[in-house]
């Protein structure tokens, strides 16, 4: 029975409507992202940030999380000027040039949506760079916490100054909007044709094409001032990146390849802000919030399983991830436990001791010659330079035109060895020794490696002539 006095007409009290799908994830999803960066706090406030951009899936989600954080709407907006580099690798890949064009129509179309000064540049241009791409600069000291903070509050500061803020703002905003691609000369694109299909295996292209991307990314970060790359692999992809480098031969780097941040360039620094996602994350969300995504076809595509060492350990660790769902994370759980510790006495030693290709410091030990290591490469130690010719050069070494066939690195030149293989060689680490050996010859190299190879000979000569001259003189002093 209804109770006496009880009154019907009240309406009912409101209740809060439940969350729409997908909003606890996505808090969850950015929350990593932003985590990720603050607790590192590499990136001060107004630096400018080079986001690499390949059109996959993480690296779109890395783009949207950013200018997400850029937005006025975000809760704590991010405090860094970015922009968009896209490299075209179609010509390695065996793309025609009409899909090649049809691919950059539309990453140009979603770039110039996103509204960050963009860059897109094939992977032609390689042929064009100069020998400094491979030096490490010296790397302006960050500063401590103290120095971070005191950078937030002047940015905030600014940030309160109407006028001078925004004016700041919407010039860095849109300050090289449109960077013009410039198309690659029939020379260029038959000769990197030439140099992929002169290597013997699917491993090596592999680890040259990520070479070459690499030092165009640096040079276009150095020609425009940005200090910071960030990079879009994925918790997934870092996993497999580590048992793959395993394979390789580059243990001694894993904590650079695989870790948050990697300073091996010295004044450009590769951060990896993606790192604590999931491949199935990324998927996820890009299906719920429509982040736009090219799909471009790599070196691999349709290769088969066997084809690699990449190939094969990607295929090995996706299946142990089906059968053992903690897999991937195990793996990437135990990549941040590796700390960066240099060789001693290699970590302000001279630019030769840095490996030619992948810049790292060499991991050779020629006085370990017990070891199959140190037995292999007792012959070709960097410390003793070979003796070059009595007149070098005027001119830099295979500075000619682009698919040059004979050049002074190819004879008896600053080398000074009958093989100049080996005055490439011996300047290269471990892994990157094993994938040369599938490159027969050195001709279809980019002239900018085998410049700066010979430069580095020809100082370590003229280095060594010093010490033996200043021996002389010592033992001359200790005699009188």
């Amino acid at each position: 029975m209804c109770q006496v006095g009880e009154d019907y007409g009240d309406p009912a009290p409101e209740v809060p409507l439940p969350p729409r799908p997908g909003d606890c994830f996505k808090a969850f999803y950015v929350h990593k992202f932003r985590a990720v960066l603050g607790k590192n706090r590499l990136i001060f406030p107004g630096e400018k940030v080079l986001l690499a951009w390949s059109g996959g899936p993480s690296s779109s989600s890395m783009v949207w999380q950013v200018l997400e954080g850029l937005s006025r709407d975000s809760a704590k907006r991010l405090r860094f000027v970015p922009g968009v580099i896209y490299v075209d690798e179609g010509a390695a890949c065996g793309q025609s040039p009409e899909d090649r064009a049809k691919t950059l129509a539309e990453m140009k179309r979603i770039l110039q949506t996103v509204g960050f000064p963009w860059h897109v540049v094939a992977l032609e241009e390689v042929f064009s760079l100069p020998p400094s791409v491979l030096r490490c600069f010296a790397q302006e000291p960050s500063g401590t916490k103290g120095a971070y903070k005191a950078a937030v509050d002047s940015f905030l500061q600014q940030q309160h100054a109407p006028a001078q803020g925004e004016q700041q703002l919407s010039l860095s905003g849109t300050q090289d909007l449109q960077s013009t691609a410039v198309l690659p000369t029939a020379a260029q694109t038959e000769a990197l044709s030439r140099l992929f299909d002169s290597v013997k295996t699917l491993t090596a292209k592999e680890e040259l094409l990520q070479t070459l991307r690499t030092h165009l990314i640096l040079h276009v970060a150095r020609t425009h001032g940005y200090s910071k790359v960030m990079m879009g692999d994925s918790c997934t992809r870092l996993a497999i990146k580590l048992m793959t480098n395993l394979a390789l031969g580059r243990g001694a780097f894993l904590a650079w390849d695989t870790g948050f941040s990697d300073e091996r360039h010295g004044d450009v620094v590769v951060v990896r802000p993606m790192r604590d996602h999931t491949l199935k994350e990324v998927a996820f969300y890009n299906r719920l919030f429509a982040v736009p995504s090219v799909f471009t076809p790599a070196i691999d595509t349709k290769a088969p399983e066997k084809a690699s060492i990449h190939r094969l350990m990607e295929s090995f660790m996706l299946r142990l991830q089906a059968q053992f769902p903690s897999v991937i994370s195990t793996v990437y759980r135990t990549s941040e436990k590796l700390v960066k510790a240099p060789r001693d006495g290699s970590a302000d030693g001279p630019p030769g001791t840095r490996c030619l290709l992948c810049m790292c410091t060499l991991d050779i030990d020629t006085a370990d010659s017990a070891t199959a290591f140190g037995a292999q490469t007792s012959h070709l130690s960097p410390t003793q330079p070979p003796t070059p010719p009595a007149e070098a050069p005027t001119t830099p070494c295979c500075s000619a035109a682009v698919g040059r066939a004979q050049g002074c690195c190819r004879g008896a030149g600053p080398c000074g060895r009958g093989d100049p293989r080996a005055c490439v060689i011996e300047q290269l680490c471990y892994g990157c020794r094993v994938n040369m050996k599938d490159l027969p010859s050195l001709d279809p190299l980019p002239p900018y490696i085998l410049t700066e190879a010979q430069l580095r000979s020809q100082r370590a000569w003229v280095l060594q002539e010093y010490l033996v001259e200043d021996n002389d003189d010592e033992a001359q002093t200790s005699e009188s």
